[in-house]
C-alpha cells in the first residue's frame, strides 16, 4: 500500500519552481511562472486576496475507494506505473467491475461534518476544499445527471438523512465562517463518454477518437456543464470552483469549453476562483504545487496541496506527519506566499483517525499563539535566514520573524540574532505567548535579541517562536 501511496504522490506532484519534472510526470504538469494570466474581475481579485489572507485549509479526498483503502481512483486508471492488489488484481477488467460495485457497501455511519468543522476551526483552518466528484466518476452529491452517486438506491448511506455528503460538508462549515472549495474531476473514467466501453481501455485519456466520434465528446462536454451547474446553483455560496485532472485540456486534448464554464460559474457565484490546475492561463487563478513547496516566493497567488500522511485517501496504517513537521511546513509555505491546503482522508466508516484529531489540536495550540503571523499575513524579504521565517502583517504594522525548532520544545539560546529588513525605527519587540520584556538592538543588518535565563530554560513554546518586530 505505502509502495503504492508513494508512487501515486510522487507521480503527481506538481513541481512548481522547484525541481524539473520527470518523464513519468510530464502528462498534465507545467510550470507557469511565465503563464500565469492574473483575473482582470474586480469580484475576482477581490475573493482571491480575501482567499489569500486565509492561510490554512482543509482538503478531504472521500469516496467509496476508501473501502479497500485504495489511492483515490488511480487503482483502474491503465497506466503502467499503476500498482493494483488484493483478490481481484490479477485481471484488470475482474479488478475494475469489483471496484464500481464499491458503492454498494458504502456506509459511512459515523459521517459528522461539523465534528470536523470544529477541529479544523480550533486548528486555525478557514476554508475547506471537498472532492465532490473524483476521476471515477462517482459523486459525493446528489446529481441528476448520473445514478453514479452517494444518494443512489444502491448505495446504503442513502437512506441518510445527511446523504448528500458534499452538501452537509459545505453547509456545515459554511456556517463556521470557512471559505468553501468545490473539487471537481474533470477526466470521468465511469462515464461512457469519457471512457467508452466498445474499446478498451489504453490509459487515462478518452479511449476514443474524439474527431471520429464528435457526438460522445459533445455529450460529455454537456454531461461537464450541467454537473458543475448543479454545484453552482444547489450548494449554497461556493468560493473556489477546483479543477483536477489537467490533462483534459485545450489545444486538441479533449477540451470541455472552460470559458462556458466560467461564465456560468461566476453568473450564479460571482467572483468566483477557477482553479483549473494545471492549464495555465486565465482559469488557473492560482496555482497547486502538490505535496511540495516552492524553495522561494512565487510571483502569483499559490497553495500547496499537501496530505497529512503519506496518502490522500484514509488508510489505517498511514505515517501522519508530526506537529513540529506540519507546522514547519506552515510557517515556510506563508513565508513564501503560499496557503497551505492539507488533506485529511475520512475513512470508510465516514472519521478521521484519532491522530488527524491529535495533530489538528496541537496545531491548533500554536495558532492560538502564533496565528496572528499567519492569517492575513504577507510575504517580506528576506523571506528566510537559516531557521528564522519572516512575515508581515497585511498593514506592514509588524514583521514576524518564526524561530523554527528541530525538537517540539523550543530552545531558545542566550542571544537570537536574524537579519531584518530596517525599518526608519523600531518600537517594539516582543515574543508571541510571554510577557517577557526583551532587550535588543541592531548590528549590521542583524536585529539582536537577548534572551532572558528562564526562558532560555524554559519557554514553554513549542514548534516554533515568532518574534514580532513593530515599526
Amino acid at each position: 500500500m505505502k509502495k503504492t501511496i508513494v508512487a501515486c504522490s510522487v507521480l503527481f506532484a506538481a513541481m512548481l519552481s522547484v525541481k524539473q519534472a520527470t518523464a513519468q510526470e510530464t502528462d498534465g504538469l507545467h510550470h507557469m511562472s511565465k503563464e500565469y494570466v492574473a483575473p482582470t474581475d474586480p469580484l475576482v481579485i477581490r475573493k482571491l486576496d480575501k482567499w489569500q489572507d486565509q492561510r490554512f485549509g482543509l482538503f478531504m479526498h472521500w469516496g467509496p475507494y476508501t473501502l479497500w483503502e485504495e489511492v483515490e481512483s488511480w487503482s483502474i486508471c491503465p497506466d503502467d506505473w499503476v500498482v493494483r492488489k488484493g483478490p481481484y488484481s490479477a485481471d484488470y477488467n475482474v479488478y475494475r467491475e469489483a471496484y464500481e460495485k464499491l458503492p454498494n457497501e458504502f456506509n459511512p455511519v459515523d459521517f459528522n461534518p461539523q465534528k470536523w468543522a470544529d477541529a479544523a476551526k480550533n486548528a486555525g483552518m478557514r476554508y475547506v476544499v471537498f472532492t465532490t466528484k473524483h476521476h471515477d466518476g462517482f459523486c459525493m452529491f446528489d446529481t441528476k445527471q448520473t445514478d453514479y452517486k452517494i444518494t443512489a438506491p444502491n448505495v446504503p448511506f442513502s437512506k441518510n438523512p445527511k446523504a448528500n455528503i458534499a452538501k452537509e460538508i459545505f453547509d456545515t462549515f459554511r456556517k463556521d465562517s470557512f471559505m468553501i472549495g468545490a473539487y471537481f474531476s474533470k477526466p470521468d473514467w465511469h462515464s461512457q463518454d469519457f471512457w467508452w466501453k466498445y474499446y478498451p481501455v489504453m490509459g487515462r485519456n478518452t479511449n476514443y477518437n474524439i474527431k471520429m466520434y464528435p457526438e460522445k465528446w459533445a455529450a460529455f462536454k454537456e454531461y461537464t456543464y450541467r454537473q458543475i451547474e448543479e454545484l453552482m446553483t444547489n450548494y449554497g455560496k461556493i468560493d473556489i470552483l477546483w479543477l483536477d485532472g489537467g490533462w483534459v485540456r485545450p489545444g486538441g486534448k479533449q477540451e470541455i469549453d472552460m470559458p462556458k464554464i466560467a461564465a456560468m460559474g461566476r453568473k450564479n457565484q460571482p467572483g468566483l476562483i477557477v482553479v483549473d490546475r494545471e492549464v495555465p492561463g486565465e482559469f488557473e487563478n492560482y496555482a497547486t504545487p502538490e505535496q511540495t513547496l516552492p524553495e522561494k516566493p512565487l510571483p502569483y497567488p499559490w497553495e500547496t496541496c499537501m496530505s497529512m500522511g503519506d496518502s490522500w485517501t484514509y488508510t489505517h496504517t498511514d505515517q501522519m506527519k508530526s506537529s513540529l513537521k506540519l507546522v514547519t511546513l506552515l510557517v515556510k509555505i506563508v513565508s513564501r506566499g503560499g496557503n497551505f491546503l492539507l488533506n485529511i482522508g475520512p475513512s470508510a466508516k465516514g472519521d478521521w483517525t484519532p491522530q488527524a484529531y491529535e495533530r489538528l489540536a496541537d496545531i491548533g495550540a500554536w495558532m492560538k499563539i502564533n496565528g496572528e503571523g499567519i492569517h492575513a499575513s504577507r510575504p517580506v524579504a528576506p523571506y528566510s535566514d537559516n531557521n528564522v521565517y519572516y512575515t508581515q502583517a497585511k498593514d506592514s504594522s509588524a514583521t514576524y520573524a518564526f524561530y523554527t525548532s528541530d525538537s517540539d520544545v523550543v530552545k531558545l539560546p542566550e542571544t537570537v540574532a536574524f537579519t531584518i529588513e530596517t525599518p526608519a525605527k523600531i518600537k517594539r519587540v516582543s515574543l508571541l505567548g510571554t510577557k517577557a520584556k526583551l532587550s535588543w538592538k541592531l548590528n549590521n543588518g542583524k536585529l539582536e535579541i537577548k534572551i532572558p535565563k528562564n526562558l532560555q530554560q524554559q519557554s514553554g513554546l513549542k514548534y516554533a517562536a515568532a518574534f514580532k518586530v513593530e515599526a
